[in-house]
């Protein structure tokens, strides 16, 4: 049987916190989206992680005028998805969407390559995505492929926005007993938590007086301090720029792009909150060991790269491409 949206694309772009989806016509038209909660299958199981998206291909479907049955909605389904690390992964999340019958094939890979995608006019590049963790990836036009694990410090990772608000209690609290050197963290964690002392903060944090979700606050207090000149702060913020270059040059390296002109696409919250201390130290590094690489913050939404993947394997041309980006554009500045 056909499908509904001839040469269309369900597009999936589910991470730890949220999942976006878009309903894209075969000319890139965007028919539909809809956006719900993070996406779970380490804890759920990939079938019902799967099956839990199907409210919103019902929002997306309705919002374009159609209605599910029993044929495929779209010829493509091209789901990025956070943990989808594990080939065995990649693997059951396949096998679930292909169960769900949306549409007549599918496409799974991890959330980075969407990153990768939505920042580059071809499947070419290197993408480092520093959210609450920090993973990266990097692919060729002729398939080939370079990735990470990506499962934290078993798998030799540093940094994300989680890591960073640990390093800045972790750094308060040996100054504050004298392990470590002195920091402005000390006074100005207590000072964002309303609290009177680093100690309040943690005993807070400990009977649960504080949700342990509002310890990530403090990645950003992290980056207020070290814009004022803090040494620890500072220090911090530079282990976090060499982790993201080192995985954006290993991902170069296995790609065998280390020496041509190239984009290195970065995203994830703490790389698009617009910190230049952060940013200007990833540049900077950068141009040091990959001086052709070009790097680049993301300015659309993920779920845009996890369509053009979608496009790209039902062969949609640059005007498609073009039309979808256009779409999601950001409003001129003012």
């Amino acid at each position: 049987m056909g499908a509904l949206v001839p040469g269309g694309v369900l597009a999936f772009d589910a991470g730890n916190s949220k999942t976006d989806v878009a309903l894209v016509a075969a000319d890139g038209t965007v028919l539909g989206t809809a956006r719900g909660g993070g996406f779970e299958p380490q804890k759920l199981g990939a079938a019902a992680a799967v099956g839990g998206l199907e409210p919103l291909v019902h929002a997306a479907a309705e919002e374009a005028g159609l209605r599910l049955g029993d044929v495929p909605l779209v010829q493509q389904v091209s789901a990025c998805l956070a943990n989808a690390d594990l080939p065995i992964e990649v693997e059951q999340l396949t096998a679930a969407f292909e169960q769900r019958g949306w549409a007549e094939s599918v496409y799974v890979t991890n959330d980075t390559f969407a990153l990768l995608r939505s920042g580059v006019d071809e499947p070419r590049g290197v993408a480092v995505v520093c959210g609450a963790g920090i993973n990266c990836s990097g692919m060729l036009p002729d398939g080939r492929t370079a990735r990470f694990t990506a499962l934290g410090k078993l798998t030799g990772d540093w940094g994300g926005g989680a890591q960073l608000a640990e390093e800045a209690f972790w750094s308060a609290s040996r100054a504050e007993d004298g392990r470590g050197p002195a920091t402005a963290l000390l006074t100005a964690l207590p000072v964002h938590y309303g609290l009177p002392s680093l100690a309040a903060v943690i005993e807070a944090f400990h009977f649960g007086e504080l949700p342990a979700e509002r310890q990530l606050e403090a990645g950003p207090v992290l980056f207020q301090v070290a814009v004022s000149g803090d040494t620890v702060a500072l220090g911090i913020i530079q282990q976090q720029a060499e982790e993201i270059v080192a995985m954006a040059v290993s991902a170069l390296r296995r790609l065998e792009l280390l020496g041509e002109r190239v984009i290195v696409v970065l995203g994830g919250g703490v790389l698009t909150a617009g910190h230049s201390v952060l940013l200007d130290r990833v540049t900077h590094l950068l141009a040091e060991v990959a001086p052709k690489a070009v790097p680049r913050v993301v300015d659309v939404p993920p779920v845009v790269g996890a369509a053009l993947l979608g496009l790209d394997h039902t062969a949609a041309g640059a005007n498609a491409q073009e039309r979808l980006r256009a779409a999601f554009a950001p409003p001129p500045a003012a």
